[in-house]
């Protein structure tokens, strides 16, 4: 197969984007990039497991998606017949690489170590899944679907990724076959022409370069659904720990989540002056009831809980793969802390598989009239936590700064994902 120089493309498309070094194309977004409402196609991370396909005009007036396996009826449909046959639908939701904050890990976690910028929340528009299946008659056995498309890895050994979902998610309403990102044909570079969005579930189910759906009376077992890929154990392990795969489940739920987007990294503000606190916070099926801010790792009355600006309904709930806006006023104090100085942390409404905060830390030097906000990063937990948070605080040591802590590390329950 052709391949596409998906560097350059980057540096084209997305030249504000940090590249990681990693043989497959990994591109982030810094934290300050995130603050829109809707991220930018510009600014918006990119992820690939393999070689992208290379694609023509030709070949994307050509594209097919088929739907068959334990169907009565199998379809093929090319993109101008989905728009013609089904309801178009555009749905506002986040996408976030399972790995995100990966750098953060306490101890190595793989060879993608993302910081802070691989989410993003944009517009996707396409057609729902669940028209796609009707229209091909499910049958009664069918308990999953996999999903096929043309990358491969880099050494051609095969497919790069073929992830799939539990029948009840392939037939939700929010789930859609992607024609479009944020009004816009959606571009190669981010699956186009087709690809797949399962809001809640992690990036790795938003298959892009989607050509086909195969129906199953069976979890698939594609490439990147099996070897530990994406899953999490059903009881929390240390670190270290030997540990039976069988105990492991796939990934079915993104965890609650804040970023700071303002101040930026290294900003520095006069004492007293009033400071102006942005980010979002989101989450996958659990919708987020609260974010707090702290200037102290929540230690002191300083806290202050910022109410979502806005909420959306779906199927009755608060509609929780969308993030909501907060927005905080705090005035920096003078004396340097011990631990943790600027910190958000955000609670799902019935506290089940709620994970860290973004963290960052505020430093003064002695006889200083300034105070500096420095960027000591976010950590994204892949557990499963119970009626609990994992908050994060950093520990200033006057001789070496600040160093990063995750209270549930430092009591052995670590999780390499």
């Amino acid at each position: 197969m052709q391949r596409t120089d998906e560097r350059s493309l980057v540096a084209a498309q997305k030249p504000e984007l940090v590249l990681l070094d990693t043989p497959e194309l990994n591109a982030e977004t810094p934290a300050h990039l995130l603050d829109d409402d809707i991220t930018p196609i510009a600014r918006l991370f990119a992820r690939n497991t393999g070689s992208m396909p290379a694609l023509s005009a030709a070949d994307i007036a050509a594209w097919t998606i088929t739907i068959d396996g334990l169907v009565r009826t199998p379809r093929t449909w090319t993109l101008a017949a989905l728009k013609r046959e089904f309801a178009a639908i555009t749905e506002t939701a986040v996408i976030e690489c399972a790995g995100n904050g990966r750098a953060f890990f306490p101890d190595p976690a793989g060879v993608v170590l993302w910081r802070y910028g691989a989410v993003g929340c944009v517009h996707w528009t396409g057609v729902r899944l669940a028209d796609l299946l009707r229209a091909c008659e499910v049958l009664p056995q069918a308990i999953y679907t996999g999903h096929h498309s043309p990358d491969i890895y880099l050494d051609g050994s095969g497919p790069a990724i073929s992830r799939g979902l539990p029948i009840a998610k392939a037939l939700s309403p929010e789930t859609l076959v992607a024609f479009a990102i944020n009004g816009e044909p959606l571009p190669a570079l981010h699956g186009g022409p087709l690809r797949l969005v399962t809001p809640g579930y992690p990036g790795s189910s938003f298959q892009k370069w989607l050509t086909r759906i195969e129906v199953l009376d069976r979890e698939h077992d594609g490439e990147r659904m099996r070897d530990g890929h994406y899953r999490m154990p059903r009881t929390p392990l240390r670190c270290g720990e030997p540990f039976d795969d069988s105990e492991f489940e796939i990934i079915t739920d993104v965890p609650v989540k804040p970023l700071i987007t303002a101040p930026r990294e290294g900003f520095s503000v006069p004492l007293g002056q009033p400071l102006t606190i942005r980010g979002h916070a989101w989450s996958g099926h659990t919708p987020v009831s609260k974010v707090d801010i702290s200037l102290d790792g929540g230690r002191s009355g300083n806290r202050r809980n910022c109410s979502p600006r806005r909420a959306g309904s779906l199927g009755g709930a608060s509609r929780s793969h969308r993030p909501v806006r907060r927005k905080a006023r705090s005035r920096l104090s003078r004396e340097p802390p011990t631990k943790a100085a600027m910190c958000s942390r955000c609670n799902a409404c019935r506290g089940i598989r709620a994970a860290t905060a973004t963290t960052w830390g505020t430093g003064c030097t002695a006889g200083s009239n300034e105070c500096s906000l420095n960027n000591a990063g976010q950590t994204y937990l892949r557990r499963v936590l119970r009626n609990s948070l994992s908050p994060l605080y950093l520990q200033y040591r006057p001789k070496s700064g600040y160093r990063l802590m995750s209270a549930l590390c430092k009591s052995g329950h670590s999780l390499e994902a």
